[in-house]
């Protein structure tokens, strides 16, 4: 009876998600069931036209959809785990109460649509989890964008990680009016020239993507402002590239899994969805002459890597009306938690260099490093595998923070 009763639960709980979620992929797994929203589907008739988020959420078994307080890796729980936090707690168990202290600059999200509950769920976030209150901006150009509940979740995703890793950071999201990719790039100018006229110096940030086109180096060009570092999510499809992450004017963010035994981290192997691998169009960047034998005479991503295994994905806040019916609580993992995370992380741990060449030619600098970057050796995403060195997974690994800096 037991047994029948968890498969109508299940059953139930894939309609409700589906409904609420507007999910297009369901998947049940030991704990609890994926959910990946519709706009991180990447579609045929969207290649080279439009971008999609990389989110997949997880639903703990026996956690009510609109859980009403936190389930996932919190700040102080992955700041332990990548070496932010001064008093790290034995395990980095998630009810920890050391959270990262760092940030300087300004952090600027880019993403598509309207998050009408963003600074009013920043702050909830925030003062959830004991961190300073936000500095945070909220700009567009033009008219004020729609509304889509998937970006939503992806915006509340990116403002509240970015702030947990980096929380002295000025964290500005940047609006654009849909997720087609000139929309978006013409945010990504915005970014710049507000980095530009608030001190000269500053990250941006990208959880999007889509696939490779022939004209995707005529863009690269969006990612080159003075003294700004950008960073892009590697993609959620194990073995697969994606662009802008394959620009070499961008740190390419990949995934992990951060693994834990009765509550306590144990240690983080390579995501299976972790995106990666040669680009087809970008040629090969001078600070990737060290792993030409792997890339060859093209750009390789990821570069490194951060917890993205909706499994141990980490608790988000959203309240927004539009939010599919889904709100307060969430648990989100993809490398749209990698990409604005390791822009944290890289605020926080050390002095993010004067743009991305520089900060690329010193992650490479410092391969094989372990006082800097922890090398992740197992686990697989599609064709590739982990390994000591660099990899199609998770690059040179994943940040020790400021114990390495």
């Amino acid at each position: 009876m037991k047994r029948i009763w968890f498969v109508i639960f299940v059953s139930l709980a894939g309609l409700l998600l589906s409904s609420m979620l507007a999910g297009q992929v369901i998947r049940h797994v030991n704990g609890g069931t994926i959910v990946i929203p519709k706009s991180s589907i990447q579609r045929p008739q969207d290649l080279g036209v439009r971008m999609h988020t990389n989110i997949e959420l997880f639903y703990p078994d026996g956690v009510q959809p609109d859980s009403t307080s936190p389930t996932g890796e919190t700040p102080s729980s992955l700041g332990c785990v990548y070496s932010l936090v001064a008093n790290p707690q034995p395990g980095c168990p998630k009810n920890g109460t050391s959270n990262p202290t760092g940030g300087k600059g300004v952090i600027a999200i880019v993403d598509a649509f309207h998050y009408p509950t963003a600074a009013a769920d920043l702050k909830v976030f925030s003062d959830t989890f004991g961190l300073p209150t936000p500095k945070f901006k909220q700009i567009h150009s033009g008219n004020v964008p729609p509304t889509n509940c998937d970006w939503e979740v992806e915006e509340s995703l990116d403002i509240e990680w970015a702030h947990a890793m980096a929380p002295n950071a000025k964290i500005v999201l940047v609006e654009a009016q849909s997720n087609q990719t000139s929309a978006l790039l013409a945010a990504v100018d915005l970014a710049n020239s507000y980095i530009q006229s608030h001190g000269g110096k500053g990250e941006v940030t990208m959880s999007w993507s889509g696939g490779e086109t022939g004209g995707e180096i005529n863009l690269d060009s969006h990612f080159t402002a003075p003294g700004v570092v950008y960073f892009a999510s590697s993609g959620d499809t194990g073995g697969v590239v994606g662009w802008p992450s394959t620009s070499p004017n961008v740190v390419s963010a990949g995934g992990t899994q951060v693994n834990r035994s009765n509550g306590n981290f144990t240690n983080e192997t390579g995501w299976s969805g972790s995106g990666g691998g040669p680009s087809t169009v970008e040629p090969r960047p001078s600070y990737q002459d060290a792993i030409q034998n792997i890339v060859g005479t093209h750009r390789g991503t990821p570069d490194f890597s951060y917890d993205a295994s909706p499994i141990s994905g980490a608790s988000v806040y959203n309240t927004s009306t539009a939010s599919c019916g889904a709100n307060q609580w969430f648990v989100v993992g993809g490398t749209s938690l990698s990409s604005p995370a390791l822009a944290g992380v890289v605020n926080s741990a050390h002095k993010f260099k004067a743009n991305t060449k520089a900060e690329n030619t010193l992650i490479y600098k410092n391969l094989g490093n372990a006082a800097v970057f922890t090398d992740i050796t197992s686990g697989h995403a599609g064709q590739y595998s982990a390994g000591p060195g660099w990899d199609f997974v998770t690059g040179v690994g994943t940040d020790i923070g400021k114990k390495g800096k």
